[in-house]
């Protein structure tokens, strides 16, 4: 491990440790106040942060068209990046929230009170709206961030990161409440994922290779986020037009990301009535389609499925296909091969829709609507880093409220225990 890395990491890390003991009893209104300082900041800033991402840009010829797109800003991602800071601004502070109350016969009154993590690094790749979004939502939580962007998108997490600073000193907080990794170090994430003591908790978003990095080294916390391999099973009695418009959606809105369908279920019941005309339309949109022997049968165009496909998240125009016997064998396809991200159905059978939602066991289930709103930003969250697929602590998307812990406030009157 580089020692140069070592250092950097360390010394952020105690700089962090400082930065939430402050932030952690700062008032709302304070980190509001940041918050909607770094949304002008971006905005006054956004000829600087282009200029960044140009530079990424120019660096990213080899990258496939749908992770280019990942990296790429413009004036409207710059928008929706300056708000979706004020939309967690004006989300309700969930520090110091009373999640229940209650007296005990003796006369103590517990709360069970919301308190932040305390410092949270945050570990992705090339999409450098995770950037504002984990600043923004560290900083709403009253967690210290400590940052390691993709090397991809590193000039432009800069330019993001100043515009985020901008804002904390606009309110009066130190700047070391939001930091970013200054190194493309590789050798930087094994020193994050080491650092107990200094960091409380790890949050990786990426590809499979980083997930399974930080899972396989990591000493401290982490909430982790797997792949999507994520399903639209379109049920027997799904409405046509409904079918075809979110079928569309879930894989082709944006291909390149966690939300986006990877393999498409179709009842037995459905192969007539609804098959045909969907896989035309995904074909139609530029999507490879990859099917079983009778999705084959039934769509010239598409290719034989191999068994690696039903594992497969293309994070592209392509998508995988087969026929199942109704929702029993959705699920059961679902379970096998799903990484339990974020599933729909397409029905207007409620006691099929019902059984599904029950018994489909991830973070997220749909009924007649696109996995691609597998986002925070949707949920009514402001923002997410990462779509959980954890069981403990958080899951689903991470935003504020899920970036906070708890602890018990006890109060007496004298009173001592027989």
């Amino acid at each position: 491990m580089s020692e140069d890395a070592i250092e950097i990491v360390t010394r952020l890390g105690q700089n962090a440790r400082v930065a939430a003991e402050q932030l952690a009893v700062t008032p709302g209104p304070v980190k509001d106040k940041a918050l909607r300082a770094a949304a002008t900041a971006v905005r006054d800033g956004r000829l600087r942060l282009l200029e960044a991402n140009a530079r990424d840009m120019e660096g990213a010829a080899h990258l496939r068209a749908s992770l280019a797109d990942r990296l790429r800003l413009d004036e409207t991602r710059v928008e929706v990046m300056a708000q979706g800071l004020e939309d967690i601004a004006a989300l309700p502070d969930p520090v110091g929230a009373v999640v229940a109350s209650w007296t005990r016969p003796n006369g103590l009154r517990f709360e069970r009170i919301r308190t932040p993590l305390g410092v949270v690094g945050i570990i992705y790749e090339s999409r450098p709206n995770v950037t504002v979004d984990a600043g923004g939502l560290c900083l709403k939580s009253g967690n210290a961030a400590i940052l390691r962007g993709g090397s991809e998108s590193f000039h432009s997490s800069v330019a993001i990161v100043e515009a985020l600073r901008e804002g904390l000193g606009a309110a009066g907080l130190p700047k070391t409440c939001i930091q970013l990794v200054p190194v493309r170090d590789r050798a930087a994430v094994g020193a994050m994922l080491s650092m107990r003591g200094a960091v409380d908790v790890v949050v990786p978003r990426g590809g499979k290779g980083l997930i399974q990095r930080v899972l396989d080294e990591a000493r401290v916390p982490v909430i982790g986020h797997l792949e999507g391999l994520c399903h639209v099973y379109v049920d027997g009695a799904a409405d046509l037009e409904k079918a075809r418009r979110v079928a569309v959606n879930a894989k082709m809105r944006r291909t390149g990301i966690c939300g986006a369908a990877e393999t498409i279920l179709f009842d037995r019941a459905a192969v007539e009535s609804h098959m045909p005309t969907i896989l035309d339309d995904l074909i139609t949109a530029g999507c490879e389609v990859r099917g079983d022997a009778e999705v084959c049968a039934t769509e010239a165009r598409a290719r034989p499925a191999g068994e690696e496909d039903w594992n497969t998240e293309y994070l592209d125009a392509v998508i995988s296909a087969r026929v199942v016997d109704g929702v029993e064998g959705a699920i059961h396809h679902i379970h096998r091969y799903g990484s339990r991200h974020t599933d729909t159905i397409l029905t207007e059978n409620e006691a099929a829709a019902s059984y599904f939602l029950a018994h489909v066991d991830s973070a997220i289930v749909l009924h007649n609507a696109s996995t691609q709103f597998a986002d925070g930003g949707e949920f009514g969250f402001g923002a997410e880093i990462g779509i959980s697929t954890d069981k403990f602590h958080a899951r689903g998307p991470v935003g504020a409220e899920q970036l906070t812990s708890y602890k018990y406030v006890v109060r007496g009157d004298g009173t001592v225990r027989p």
